[in-house]
């Protein structure tokens, strides 16, 4: 369960995979949403066909986050909100 603040979402504190209508996948620990977007903190990113991926697919990506948690790589990120598909814990998957 997350961390309850009146003025923050519900998922506030809950590790989140945010799915994006673009080759990105962001994975971290949801700050808040807001009409901006999703903010991130100690997030990670997988871009498909982004050498950086090193060969990993999404499945792959969200398999080893599943399994040992997120590598933050960045510390806080906002993923904008027309970019944003789906969100959902880490621990539904």
């Amino acid at each position: 369960m997350g961390t309850f603040h009146h003025d923050k979402h519900a998922l506030h504190g809950i590790t989140v995979i945010v799915e994006t209508h673009g080759p990105e996948l962001f994975i971290g620990r949801c700050d808040d949403i807001v009409a901006e977007g999703v903010l991130l903190r100690d997030a990670d990113v997988h871009r498909e066909g982004d050498p950086a991926a090193a060969g990993k697919s999404r499945a792959d990506f969200l398999d080893h986050a599943r399994r040992f948690g997120a590598w933050p790589k960045l510390s806080r990120i906002l993923v904008p909100a027309e970019s944003v598909r789906e969100i959902r814990r880490l621990g539904e998957i």
